[in-house]
């Protein structure tokens, strides 16, 4: 029997509110007015046809009405509606501010006792509206390499765990997220499987070219690991294309000594201070600038990881975030011990402190796709963008609108900017545990699919939309 160390939010704290009532939209623009239904989900839960009821607005950052007396109107606000003869309540209100807001239900003639429904509903900023919250993580491993399953079941296990997307990152490999692409290439998918790979270029510690940084190429449209190859692997790298690309032509290799001379060349114009491994930092610059050439996003992966001691030492760790030559910084691993994830969350926010901004996300760096002792959904990333497509969900990490969340314990946390952390976490509560179950199905149906089940493509073609028409009902952009 499966050990599940990392339950989800809602499996813990159980809302009956969440599938007793409907409400939509949930996310609702700022200062546009939004017309708001509340529904019952069970003929048991309807509203009494033709009564009024009264509906209190509480946004959740103005106070209570009786202590902050000077933000009467914002914390004090009264709506009445009837009832439909479907026993819903529908109304229309301009909402203000960032903020979360509680929806009190309660008869007129009641008003001064417990209301009979609390619900609730986030208000966000122009700058958000357009973008959806799609949850994916960006660095896991298959039996192509050091896993434990293949490319399309992982994809299909983090389809049915809630998850939007997934990228295949072996060590040293692109073809196998290749692999996972093309299992499902024939049936509609709403789960997306980028490309990529975790970038081990040759190391000689006996000559000075060394680096040990884990980077993960997320997204790009070649191979990074494929552009350095010894001299004897050439040609044949050379002729198979596409199991190192997206695109018809990507660049050639090159020799390892080769490759090794460029950096040492880049090294004076640099101007690494003394104490800093010169080219283990230019090695990791020029790997990172690559990836941008092949339009990916280039993440600078776990670096407090131990291995009998750090796997980079933190002198070297703070001139890469002074200098942050990645797009983004792996700040929540795979690691169940404090070091990683306590150690990386610590160094992000003293990095805010110094007025070093740059993205973040979450990863599990998983070796096993099932929750069998293994760091499967321990960790991952809510990127808000406005499509749950490789380019999208580059630009929106790019951007920085992008929050890792931690499930290691039983209580998730969250890191990233504070506005989108609040925001991430009302989801969580609010709108991921409507989307997984539909995303359940989905991973099932996959998980069938990749093998040879006949019933699983029509089932993919039926349940194909649901989510989108989820989104679009919840998220009233």
């Amino acid at each position: 029997m499966e050990k599940h160390f990392f339950k989800r939010f809602y499996e813990l704290d159980y809302d009956p509110v969440l599938y007793n009532y409907d409400i939509y939209p949930k996310v609702i623009p700022a200062g546009r007015e939004t017309t708001v239904t509340i529904a019952p989900r069970m003929v048991n839960k309807a509203f009494t046809a033709g009564k009024e009821y009264d509906i209190e607005l509480c946004p959740f950052d103005e106070g209570a009405p009786g202590t902050f007396l000077d933000r009467a109107g914002k914390n004090d606000i009264h709506l009445r509606t009837v009832a439909t003869e479907e026993g819903k309540l529908v109304f229309s209100f301009a909402f203000f501010g960032e903020q979360e807001y509680y929806l009190r239900v309660r008869e007129p003639e009641r008003l001064g006792e417990r209301e009979m429904l609390e619900i609730s509903v986030f208000v966000i900023g122009e700058d958000l509206v357009g973008r959806y919250p799609y949850k994916g993580d960006l660095h896991m491993h298959t039996c192509r390499s050091d896993g434990r399953q293949s490319p399309a079941v992982v994809a299909a296990n983090y389809a049915r765990t809630g998850y939007d997307f997934t990228v295949i990152s072996d060590h040293g490999q692109y073809a196998p997220s290749l692999e996972a692409i093309a299992a499902y290439k024939d049936v509609p998918l709403e789960f997306s499987i980028i490309p990529g790979e975790e970038v081990h270029l040759f190391s000689e510690p006996q000559t000075g070219h060394m680096n040990t940084v884990h980077i993960i190429n997320f997204g790009g449209e070649y191979s990074i690991n494929a552009l350095v190859k010894p001299a004897e692997k050439l040609e044949e790298i050379k002729a198979n294309p596409q199991l190192r690309a997206i695109i018809p032509n990507p660049p050639d290799p090159k020799s390892h000594e080769a490759h090794q001379a460029e950096v040492d060349a880049s090294i004076p114009a640099l101007g690494i201070p003394d104490g800093v491994e010169k080219y283990m930092y230019a090695d990791c610059k020029w790997i990172f600038d690559e990836i941008r050439k092949a339009n990916g996003l280039g993440i600078f992966c776990h670096p407090y990881w131990i291995s009998n001691r750090l796997q980079i030492p933190p002198s070297f760790v703070d001139y890469m975030m002074q200098q942050h030559p990645f797009d983004a910084f792996e700040v929540l691993g795979g690691e169940l011990y404090f070091e990683q994830n306590g150690f990386q969350t610590i160094q992000y926010y003293e990095d805010r402190a110094k007025g070093r901004d740059y993205a973040v996300v979450g990863a599990s760096d998983s070796h096993s796709s099932v929750n069998n002792g293994a760091s499967a959904h321990c960790a991952c990333t809510i990127v808000f963008c406005p499509e749950n497509e490789r380019s999208s969900l580059i630009a929106g990490i790019k951007e920085k609108y992008s929050v890792a969340c931690d499930y290691i314990c039983n209580r998730p946390s969250y890191v990233g900017q504070l506005r989108l952390v609040r925001y991430a976490y009302w989801l969580e509560k609010n709108w991921f545990p409507l989307h997984d179950d539909l995303c359940f199905e989905l991973g099932r149906a996959m998980r069938a699919y990749s093998e040879g089940d006949p019933d699983a493509q029509p089932l993919l073609d039926l349940i194909y939309g649901r989510i989108r028409i989820a989104r679009e009902k919840y998220f009233g952009f």
